[in-house]
């Protein structure tokens, strides 16, 4: 046998060696260029971001609520609705027949019914009011998007120069002004479209086949109480009607151009939970293209869409003025106090952060409180020890004062510039009584047809509100923009849009007439998601689009 030298050895082997050499460097260039391939359509930050906190991960590097609501609404925490539950709340006006200062009941408010004003306010601490984003993230599309350079704004370009103590850590930056035409909110081959000139708010329902924009499934963040189908509501056409101006088209709702049309702005809901029930709606239509991070913390509400870099963000103000319960004059403590001449802090503060508000309010004007003016006590509702005083107002005027003092706040902030969009005030559909006497909209499954049942409260308060803008809009000194949707008239025809006795998913819950007649507890005030209230973002998603334009 022959023997191998070491020097031979070495002439075999070294180019064996080689070669592996060769092939480890080449298929490590392989990979590396695989891998380069993948980065770039996928950024290794924003990868590694979404690895540790998740795209729709509910935890926040700036929050401090689990649930995302604000300071003021963890504090009004009850239990869900439980069928039977004779807990004492403030009454609330019997809207349909009282115009004054409210129903004959006792002036301490106390009531053995179920308010749903503050089931409303506070039911998104139940289990289903806030669900993580997270839920539903991975079963929708997530689109990437980069943030435009370009430093002109869509609106009258904003100041941020706010409290310092916002902590907007991701506040979006200001982009390009310029729309494409394919991202407004109209197709210009569409015909009839929606018009700068077009009276958006007469017209009627006409049905669509095409249903609503997202399922009462395939939104996380639907408060339980206005989930209808959820809640076992039988029926389903009120889902399917759509609103038709009488001189032109509003076109659905297409949550891409949306959120193209607000790349880096800020659209804030402020109000009461009617207001929540609007943004709630906003959300559910986006999230059909894009699940947002949740970035609330105790002050706020804030869902970020990373593809356009929008915030939709919630703040919470029962009146929008300010309100304190400490005792003033003869007025003891624990009674909230209105000081309707000025303005509600807890979200001023902020409004130079936004690029457009949607303004809630109207009804807590007919719960229990004091009215301040100048300092003075002049009015109460369903409060007034001294019958031997004289109240010289009542919630009506009160309601319509506040609404200018806030809008004259807003329009007159320096550093404000953007657009306030106020919601008219929606009506509520309690027939044969209120919502504590008796009064119900069971069984209602399509809107009203021909004339629809005067309501005196609806409307006074609308003229109120509607007399309190326009006095606003001639006291405006900045450059900010004030809008009226006046969508009060339209959806009094409504009254099948409402989760009547759905307001749980209690298998056990009354729906029907008891054998006195007397019907179950009801909602008659919120409004079924999906639904009608859908209609109320196409219009802002229109307001938007117009000003965008001019």
């Amino acid at each position: 046998m022959k023997s191998v030298s070491f020097k031979d050895w070495q002439k075999t082997s070294y180019p064996k060696a080689l070669l592996s050499i060769i092939a480890s460097v080449g298929g490590l260039a392989l990979f590396l260029l695989l891998a380069s391939t993948v980065l770039v359509s996928q950024p290794i930050g924003s990868t590694i971001h979404e690895y540790f906190y998740g795209v729709t991960s509910p935890r926040k590097l700036d929050s401090e609520s689990p649930l995302n609501l604000s300071a003021s609404e963890s504090e009004h925490i009850v239990q869900p609705f439980v069928e039977g539950d004779k807990s004492n709340v403030t009454v609330l006006a019997d809207h349909q027949n009282e115009v004054n200062d409210g129903p004959k009941l006792d002036e301490s408010g106390a009531s053995d019914s179920k308010d749903p004003l503050i089931e409303g306010a506070k039911d998104e601490a139940s289990e289903s009011g806030q669900v993580e984003s997270g839920n539903l993230g991975d079963k929708l599309p997530h689109p990437e998007g980069a943030r435009s350079d370009s430093n002109n704004t869509m609106f009258p370009e904003s100041s941020f120069e706010g409290n310092a103590s916002i902590a907007f850590s991701d506040k979006p930056t200001e982009l390009s002004e310029s729309v494409d035409s394919s991202s407004a909110a109209t197709d210009s081959s569409q015909p009839n479209v929606a018009e700068a000139d077009c009276d958006l708010y007469h017209g009627k329902w006409i049905h669509d086949e095409a249903g609503p924009l997202y399922r009462n499934d395939s939104c996380p963040i639907i408060t339980q109480m206005q989930n209808c189908q959820g809640n076992g509501r039988p029926d389903k056409d009120y889902e399917n009607w759509r609103w038709k101006p009488s001189q032109c088209d509003i076109p659905r709702f297409d949550p891409k151009k949306f959120l193209e049309l607000m790349r880096g702005k800020t659209l804030a809901f402020i109000g009461d939970s009617v207001a929540r029930n609007q943004m709630e709606s906003m959300l559910c239509i986006l999230w059909q293209v894009e699940a947002p991070k949740n970035r609330g913390n105790k002050k706020m509400q804030r869902y970020y869409f990373r593809s356009t870099s929008t915030m939709i963000v919630r703040i919470w103000s029962s009146w929008l003025v300010h309100q304190t319960s400490e005792p003033f004059d003869y007025a003891p403590a624990g009674v909230t106090k209105l000081h309707l001449d000025a303005p509600d802090e807890g979200f001023m503060e902020y409004i130079s952060e936004f690029d457009v508000i949607v303004l809630s309010s109207g009804h807590w004007f007919a719960k229990q409180s004091v009215y301040i003016l100048n300092n003075e006590i002049v009015g109460g509702q369903l409060w007034w020890p001294d019958k031997s005083r004289e109240k010289k107002i009542n919630n009506i005027d009160a309601f319509g004062i506040s609404v200018e003092t806030i809008l004259t706040a807003m329009g007159t902030h320096p550093n404000y510039t953007g657009v306030t969009i106020v919601r008219s005030f929606s009506p509520d559909h309690y027939e044969g009584g209120a919502w504590n006497t008796g009064g119900s909209c069971t069984g209602k499954e399509s809107p009203l047809e021909g004339a629809i049942v005067e309501n005196g409260f609806t409307n006074i308060m609308h003229e109120k509100q509607v007399n309190g803008f326009n006095r606003a809009v001639e006291k405006k000194t900045n450059k900010s923009k004030l809008k009226l949707m006046d969508i009060t008239e339209a959806f009094s025809y409504r009254h099948d849009g409402h989760p009547g006795p759905y307001r749980s998913p209690d298998p056990n819950k009354i729906t029907k007439r008891g054998p006195d007649g007397k019907p179950p507890p009801q909602d008659c005030l919120h409004w079924c998601m999906p639904g009608p209230v859908d209609t109320w973002n196409e219009l802002v998603f229109e307001i938007i689009r117009r000003e965008s334009h001019d």
